[in-house]
C-alpha cells in the first residue's frame, strides 16, 4: 500500500463541495460519523416554529433518534443553539424515543468545545469534527468524535437513599419473580462467587462483601423477570437464545447489557445455557455446572 500525504480542504470556501454535498455524503454513508449503523429517518425536517433539521437518524435497536446539524467551517454560537433547539423540539414531539443531539462541523475550536462540554453535562450531546482531505488528488472525509455522550456512572449503585429491600420488590413485582432472582443467584454462587442480591429502587443488583459488582442485574415484573448480563452480542449467541425458546430483548447499547425476559420455567428448561450466560458475563470459560436447579426439580411457582 502506497503512502500518500494528505492536505486539508476547506469546504466552506470551496466552489463545488458545499454543505448540500456534505449532507448527501453523510446520508449515503451514515457510518462515516462513527455513530453506528443508523437509518436515515428524514432530511431537511421542518421544525414547528422555524428552520429545518439537516438529518434525523434512527437506531431501531435502541429506539434512539439522532438530531444531526451540519455546519461548514468552524462551529459557532448559532450552530450550537440551533442544534439544541431542534433536539428539544423533537424530544418534546416524540417522547417515546430517546433523543441525542449531534453537532457536525469542519472545525470545533477549543472555545466552543468547552461550551459544548458544559451542555453535555445535562444534555445527550455528541460533537463530530468532519474534515475533508485531499489524498493524492482524491477527496475523502475523516470524522473524529471530539465529544461523546456524558453517560452517568455505570449502574454500580443508586443515589444515596435509593436502596430498598426484598419487601419492596415483592410488592412491586411478585414473590415468584423475586424467587426467580434468588434461583439465578444460586447458579451464580455455584461458581464460588459469594455474591448477594442488592435491592435498589430501579433494579436488583449484585454485591460482594457490601461492594456492588453488577455484571448481572435483575428487573422483576409482575409476570416475568428482565435479566441483564454484561455480554457482547453475537449472531451465534442470538441464534442459540432464540432456539432455546427464551425471549430475547433488544441489546442495551448504552449500558452494554444483553437482555432476556425470563419466566421461572426458562431456568429449569435451559439450565446449561443459563449457566453459560452467567459464566460469559463473569468472564469465565463456558463449562457445565452441576449445582443450582437440578433436573427433576419443579420450576418456581
Amino acid at each position: 500500500m502506497e503512502y500518500k500525504k494528505s492536505s486539508r480542504v476547506a469546504l466552506k470556501s470551496h466552489p463545488e463541495f458545499n454543505e448540500k454535498w456534505l449532507q448527501q455524503k453523510i446520508i449515503d454513508d451514515v457510518e462515516i460519523l462513527g455513530l453506528g449503523e443508523l437509518d436515515v429517518k428524514d432530511v431537511e425536517r421542518r421544525q414547528p416554529h422555524a428552520g429545518r433539521l439537516d438529518i434525523l437518524m434512527y437506531d431501531p435497536e435502541s429506539n434512539t433518534r439522532y438530531e444531526v446539524e451540519i455546519q461548514l467551517g468552524a462551529t459557532d454560537e448559532s450552530h450550537i443553539i440551533r442544534t439544541l433547539e431542534y433536539w428539544d423540539n423533537e424530544r418534546r414531539r416524540f417522547p417515546q424515543y430517546e433523543h441525542i443531539a449531534v453537532i457536525v462541523a469542519e472545525q470545533i475550536t477549543g472555545r466552543f468545545l468547552n461550551v459544548i462540554n458544559l451542555f453535555n453535562q445535562a444534555i445527550p450531546l455528541i460533537a463530530v469534527q468532519l474534515s475533508a482531505l485531499d489524498v493524492g488528488g482524491a477527496l475523502t472525509l475523516s470524522a473524529t468524535k471530539v465529544l461523546d455522550i456524558a453517560l452517568p456512572a455505570p449502574e454500580e449503585d443508586d443515589e444515596p437513599g435509593q436502596e430498598t429491600d426484598r419487601t419492596y420488590w415483592v410488592t412491586k413485582s411478585s414473590p415468584t419473580m423475586v424467587k426467580l432472582a434468588d434461583s439465578l443467584l444460586e447458579l451464580i454462587n455455584a461458581q464460588g462467587s459469594e455474591m448477594s442480591l442488592k435491592f435498589n429502587k430501579y433494579y436488583i443488583g449484585l454485591q460482594r462483601d457490601g461492594m456492588a459488582d453488577n455484571f448481572i442485574t435483575f428487573r422483576p415484573r409482575k409476570t416475568h423477570l428482565i435479566w441483564e448480563l454484561r455480554i457482547d452480542p453475537t449472531e451465534e449467541l442470538d441464534a442459540r437464545v432464540d432456539d432455546s425458546g427464551m425471549t430475547r430483548l433488544a441489546y442495551d447499547k448504552r449500558w452494554k447489557k444483553y437482555r432476556l425476559q425470563l419466566a421461572p420455567s426458562d431456568v429449569k428448561t435451559n439450565k446449561p445455557l443459563v449457566v453459560e450466560l452467567i459464566r460469559m458475563a463473569r468472564g469465565l470459560p463456558a463449562e457445565p455446572l452441576t449445582s443450582g436447579i437440578e433436573p427433576g426439580e419443579q420450576p418456581l411457582t
